[in-house]
C-alpha cells in the first residue's frame, strides 16, 4: 500500500520564517526571505555560516527528534505506533472517502520517516546518522511489506471498491488513489494463501537487501598490482602500496591506453557482485510469478505510459531501426578521428565512444567548457531559474535562514517556493556542493510529500536537490560548466513537479507517479536551458557583466547533436538489456553472455572479454525494467517543447496549461491522459520515436552562421 514511498527520482539573515494566515490555504510572504541569487555568492555564504548559529535548535529538516542519530529510532517508533492505530481505524471505518484518507495518512506517516531516512543514509556526513537512517529504512520497509499483505486491512479497502454507490460518489482523484492502494496490495500477493503471502514478504525484504548490497558494489573500486600497468600511465590511478585503485572509467582521459586499462580493470567481473545480481533478478522474477505476473517487467510496467513490456520492446526496436544509419555514421566519424590521433591502434572500442565524440564536438564547434563557465555563476543561474519560473508560472524562489541542527552541512541552502497569489508552496533544500564521502550524483529526493490534512491545512512538500558543484574560490563565485547548468535545470524541473503536484493525497503527490512520466518535467527543463532567449536572461560574465554571445549558445546546442545518434543508441542498448534481464526466466544464458549478445546486436561496438559492465549498472536497482523511461520521457518532453514552448519559452498561458494538465495531478491521473491533455492528441509509439530522431537534425541556420 506504499508503492509511492521513497522516490529519489537535488539564506538570508533575519528572523526565522513566521507563516501568517492569509485566507484559507494561503501562506503569506515573509520579510525574512532574501533574493535567491545572493544566497549562493561567496560573501553571502560566509554571512550565512555566522548567522545560522543563532536561534532555537531543532533536528534535521526541522524534525525535533532528529537532532541526534538515536532520534531515528524515536521517529520510527512513533510512526509505527501511529500506523497501528490507523490500521485499526481503517478496519473499523464504514466504506467511504474517509477510508482513502486513513490509508493516505498511514502512507504519509511511514513515508515521512522512510523518505527522509532514504536521503540521510547516503548524504549525511556523519556515519552514525547514515547508519541509523539505513536501519530505519530497513525496518520501515519490512513493516510496509507486512502491511501490503495484511488481509483485514485489504478487506476494508475492498469493501469500498465493491460499493458501487459510494464509488460513484467519489471524485476521480479519490477513486484513482483507492485503486492504486489496491494495486499495491495485489502486486504484493494479497490474494495468496497465508504461506505464500509470507513468502512474498520474505522475497520483498530479501530484494530490498540485495538492492542495497548491489548498489554499494556498483561503486566499489577494483585493485590491480601496479606492475601490471606500464609505468608511464600509473599516475592516473590512486596508489595503495603495491596496488593501484581504479574507481571509474576515466572516459575523458586523452590517453587511449589509460581509458583501455580503466575499462578492463574497473569492469573486471567480481564474483560476489555477479552472485548478487543473479539472485536479485531471480528473486524479482519469483516474486512477480508468485503474485500472478509472467515476468517482473510485466509487474513493474503496470500503470506506466508504456503499460507493458511489449510496447517497450516495440518502442526500442523502432527507435533502434531509425537510429541505425545515423549511428553508423557517428561511429565512422569517431573511427576517423581515432585513426588521425592514434594510427597504430585505430579500431573503435567501447572506451573510445565518450572521448572521441567529445573531441569531435570540440573540434567542430569550439565548445571548450572553460569559455562558458565564467558566464554561468551559480547565483546567476539561480536567478535565471527564478526569472523563468516567475514569468512562466508566477513562482519566485527566496532564500530562508535555517535553524541550528536543521541542515547536515553548513553550505546547504533552504529555498522557499512562493506563488504570487497562492503564497508559500513548499521548501527546497539545495545540497549543491562537493564534500568528502558525498555521492557524486545529481538527485532529487522527496523528504515530505504534500497533502490536504484533516484540519483542512495543506502539508507543504519538502524536497532536497543534490548536486556536486565546486565551491567558490577567493577570486570567483561557484562557476558551472554548461553540463552542470543543464543538470541544475533538470533537477529543478523535478523540484517544481514536487511543489506544483499539489494533490489531496500524499500517495500521489508531485513526483510520486509512474517513472516514464516522472522524468518529463525535468527533461523539459533541459530544453529551456538550451534556448538562447532563456539563457540570455541570466548568463553574464561574473567579472565584466558581458552577456553570453548568441553564437556561443547556438554552437553549444548544435555541438550536442554531434554523435548524438550513437549516444542515444547506447541508451537503447541499456534499456534493451534491462528488459531482457527482467523478462522471461530462467535466463537462457548468463548475464554476461546476454550483455555480450545485446551489446553487439543493439549497440554495435564489440564486447570486451573478461568485462561485466552489468555489475556497474546501478540503475538496475531503482529503474529495474524501467530504464527505457529516460528515452520515453525525453520523447514526450520534446513534443511538449516543440508544440507549446519553442515559439515563446515565457508564454504564461502555456505555462499555466502545463501546470494544469501535467504538473498539478502528480500521480493522481493516468500519465498518458496528462500527456494527451497537454498535446491535445494521444501520441503513438511512432510519434515518440519521430520526436527523438528529429531532435538529432542539425539546425541549418546555425550551420550557415558558423560556416
Amino acid at each position: 500500500m506504499l508503492g509511492g514511498c521513497r522516490r529519489a527520482l537535488p539564506a538570508a539573515l533575519g528572523r526565522a520564517l513566521r507563516v501568517r494566515s492569509a485566507g484559507p490555504g494561503r501562506r503569506a510572504v515573509s520579510t525574512s526571505w532574501c533574493p535567491v541569487g545572493a544566497a549562493f555568492d561567496a560573501k553571502q555564504q560566509r554571512e550565512q555560516r555566522r548567522g545560522s548559529a543563532a536561534g532555537r535548535e531543532t533536528g534535521l529538516f526541522g524534525v525535533p527528534e532528529l537532532s541526534c542519530p538515536e532520534g531515528f529510532q524515536e521517529a520510527q517508533d512513533k510512526a509505527l505506533q501511529e500506523s497501528e492505530q490507523l490500521v485499526q481505524k481503517a478496519c473499523s471505518t464504514p466504506p467511504g472517502p474517509e477510508t482513502v484518507m486513513i490509508f493516505d495518512q498511514l502512507s504519509d506517516g511511514l513515508c515521512r520517516v522512510a523518505d527522509l531516512a532514504d536521503f540521510v543514509k547516503i548524504a549525511h556526513p556523519d556515519f552514525a546518522f547514515r547508519e541509523a537512517a539505513e536501519e530505519a529504512c530497513r525496518n520501515i520497509g519490512t513493516v510496509v511489506e507486512k502491511l501490503n499483505t495484511d488481509v483485514e486491512l485489504c478487506q476494508s479497502l475492498r469493501r469500498l471498491l465493491a460499493d458501487e454507490i459510494v464509488m460513484s460518489s467519489l471524485d476521480p482523484e479519490t477513486r484513482r488513489v483507492a485503486e492504486l492502494f489496491m494495486f499495491d496490495f495485489e502486486i504484493s500477493g494479497i490474494h495468496l494463501d497465508e504461506e505464500k503471502r509470507k513468502k512474498a514478504v520474505n522475497l520483498n525484504v530479501r530484494i530490498l537487501d540485495l538492492c542495497n548490497e548491489f548498489l554499494t558494489g556498483t561503486h566499489l573500486p577494483n585493485k590491480i598490482d601496479k606492475h601490471v600497468l606500464p609505468e608511464h600511465i600509473r599516475y592516473n590511478f590512486t596508489a595503495e602500496g603495491n596496488y593501484l585503485q581504479v574507481a571509474g572509467l576515466h572516459a575523458d582521459c586523452p590517453d587511449d591506453l589509460v581509458r583501455e586499462a580503466a575499462y578492463k580493470i574497473f569492469l573486471y567481473p567480481n564474483a560476489e557482485q555477479l552472485s548478487r545480481l543473479e539472485e536479485l533478478l531471480a528473486s524479482r522474477n519469483s516474486l512477480a510469478q508468485l503474485v500472478g505476473y509472467d515476468t517482473f517487467a510485466h509487474r513493474a510496467l503496470q500503470g506506466t505510459m508504456a503499460r507493458n513490456p511489449e510496447t517497450v520492446r516495440q518502442f526500442l526496436d523502432l527507435l533502434s531501426d531509425q537510429l541505425s544509419k545515423r549511428t553508423q555514421k557517428d561511429f565512422e566519424m569517431m573511427t576517423k578521428m581515432k585513426m588521425k590521433l592514434n594510427p597504430q591502434n585505430s579500431k573503435l572500442m567501447p572506451w573510445d565512444h565518450p572521448y572521441y565524440s567529445g573531441v569531435l564536438r570540440a573540434e567542430r564547434y569550439n565548445v571548450d567548457p572553460g569559455l562558458y563557465c565564467p558566464f554561468f555563476s551559480l547565483g546567476a543561474c539561480m536567478e535565471g531559474l527564478n526569472s523563468l519560473f516567475s514569468q512562466l508560472l508566477g513562482i519566485s524562489l527566496y532564500a530562508e535562514q535555517t535553524r541550528r541542527g536543521e541542515i547536515w552541512s553548513e553550505d546547504v541552502r533552504k529555498l522557499a517556493v512562493v506563488h504570487e497569489t497562492e503564497g508559500l508552496l513548499g521548501y527546497i533544500y539545495c545540497d549543491f556542493f562537493q564534500r568528502p564521502d558525498k555521492p557524486h550524483q545529481d538527485c532529487h529526493f522527496t523528504v515530505r510529500g504534500g497533502r490536504r490534512k484533516e484540519n483542512g491545512e495543506y502539508q507543504l512538500p519538502v524536497v532536497v536537490l543534490m548536486l556536486s558543484l565546486p565551491h567558490s574560490t577567493r577570486g570567483a563565485p561557484t562557476l558551472l560548466s554548461p553540463g552542470m547548468m543543464e543538470n541544475l535545470f533538470h533537477e529543478m524541473g523535478h523540484a517544481m513537479h514536487s511543489m506544483l503536484g499539489r494533490t489531496r493525497y500524499q500517495h500521489v503527490t508531485g513526483t510520486r507517479c509512474p517513472t516514464d512520466f516522472a522524468e518529463v518535467p525535468s527533461i523539459l527543463m533541459e530544453y529551456f536551458a538550451n534556448d538562447y532567449r532563456v539563457v540570455n536572461q541570466f548568463a553574464r560574465h561574473y567579472k565584466t557583466g558581458q552577456p553570453l554571445p548568441k553564437n556561443m549558445v547556438s554552437r553549444l546546442c548544435e555541438s550536442k547533436k554531434v554523435c548524438a545518434a550513437a549516444d542515444m543508441q547506447l541508451q537503447v542498448f541499456y534499456a534493451a538489456l534491462d528488459q531482457i534481464y527482467h523478462g522471461k526466466h530462467p535466463l537462457k544464458k548468463s548475464t554476461t553472455e546476454i550483455l555480450k549478445e545485446t551489446q553487439e546486436k543493439v549497440y554495435g561496438l564489440p564486447y570486451v572479454p573478461n568485462t561485466a559492465w552489468q555489475l556497474r549498472f546501478s540503475h538496475l536497482v531503482g529503474y529495474g525494467a524501467k530504464y527505457y523511461s529516460y528515452l520515453m520521457s525525453r520523447a514526450v518532453a520534446s513534443m511538449v517543447w516543440k508544440q507549446c514552448f519553442a515559439q515563446d519559452p515565457f508564454d504564461r498561458a502555456m505555462g499555466e496549461r502545463y501546470r494544469r494538465e501535467m504538473l498539478a495531478h502528480g500521480g493522481g491521473k493516468e500519465p498518458i491522459l496528462m500527456v494527451q491533455g497537454m498535446l491535445q492528441k494521444l501520441p503513438s509509439v511512432e510519434d515518440f520515436v519521430d520526436a527523438l530522431v528529429s531532435d538529432l537534425d542539425q539546425d541549418f541556420e546555425t550551420f550557415i552562421m558558423d560556416s
